[in-house]
């Protein structure tokens, strides 16, 4: 039987931050992770990879990556920057200056990069939606246009110095954007995969249908599961990050369950403060070799 704990968090953090802000980065969770990551390690592997919090805070730690998502305009940036970080630089600065700092402004340059198709172009907006836009949110409407309304800061910053430390990382990386089961089943000896998905409603008064209607429901959620529970079998170390509910304690049983960690975690993304209180998380880790943690 795994065990339980619940732990504070640790110092000691090495590598780079993330040069994105992202709805539900994992910077302050790295702490956390570090104890099940077994680093250093040959190859790390991260299917949701979203901001990239995990893979640059442990840079030093990895002969090489394989960072995915789903998010095509996420990826052709990561692309863009392992190709030619200082290109990515040198045009994604003209973008953040005090005159593009304006609302109108911005919804001109939203329009604009929903209306590209020319990747360099929508990789240097790109980041400028993310640094000016609302609480760093990546949203698209049917339709496929970015929607994220202006954020409204006094002084966004530009990430030159962030871009710069992550070159060397995402320059060792594999860079897809693929289904995450097509990235675990790939995944074996000397493998850790460390996976942050689309998080589980924290109770019953959250809508079920919302949630499915984003792509990643219950069925997702169940293929996560067995795909970790897959990669294990075939000699991978596992580590998945949720909600801490019933629904996720009862999705991380199996046999190559090492251990279940719930932490508390600060919600800094609702747009009412009284609601960016502590919630639950939970970190289940798979492990091929089956030891029980004590």
């Amino acid at each position: 039987m795994a065990t339980q704990k619940t732990t504070g968090i640790t110092s000691g953090m090495k590598g780079s931050p993330p040069f994105l802000k992202w709805p539900g980065g994992k910077r302050r969770v790295v702490p956390h992770l570090l104890p099940h990551l077994n680093l250093p390690v040959k190859r790390l592997v991260e299917p949701f990879c979203g901001g990239c919090a995990l893979s640059l805070a442990v840079a030093d730690q990895a002969e090489s990556f394989w960072l995915n998502d789903l998010n095509a305009d996420l990826i052709n940036l990561l692309q863009r920057i392992k190709d030619d970080p200082q290109t990515i630089i040198q045009k994604g600065k003209a973008y953040f200056t005090p005159d593009k700092n304006d609302e109108a402004v911005y919804y001109r340059l939203r329009d604009r990069f929903n209306a590209s198709d020319v990747q360099l172009a929508r990789a240097t907006l790109f980041l400028y939606l993310n640094r000016h836009g609302y609480n760093g949110l990546c949203r698209y409407n049917a339709d496929g246009g970015f929607n994220v309304p202006f954020g409204r800061y006094a002084s966004p910053h530009f990430p030159e110095t962030e871009i710069k430390a992550a070159a060397p990382t995402l320059s060792c990386a594999e860079i897809t954007a693929l289904d995450f089961e097509e990235v675990m089943d790939a995944c074996g000896p000397r493998d850790v995969v460390y996976c942050d998905p689309p998080y589980v409603p924290l109770s019953v008064t959250a809508s079920f249908t919302s949630y499915s209607a984003g792509g990643f429901g219950l069925k997702e959620q169940e293929r996560l599961a067995a795909a970790a529970e897959r990669a294990a079998a075939r000699g991978a170390l596992v580590v998945v990050s949720n909600h801490d509910t019933p629904l996720t304690r009862e999705l991380y049983k199996s046999t190559y369950i090492v251990c279940i960690e719930s932490i508390d975690v600060r919600r800094n993304i609702s747009c009412d403060g009284d609601n960016r209180g502590l919630v639950k998380e939970l970190i289940a880790a798979y492990s091929p070799l089956r030891q029980i943690s004590r």
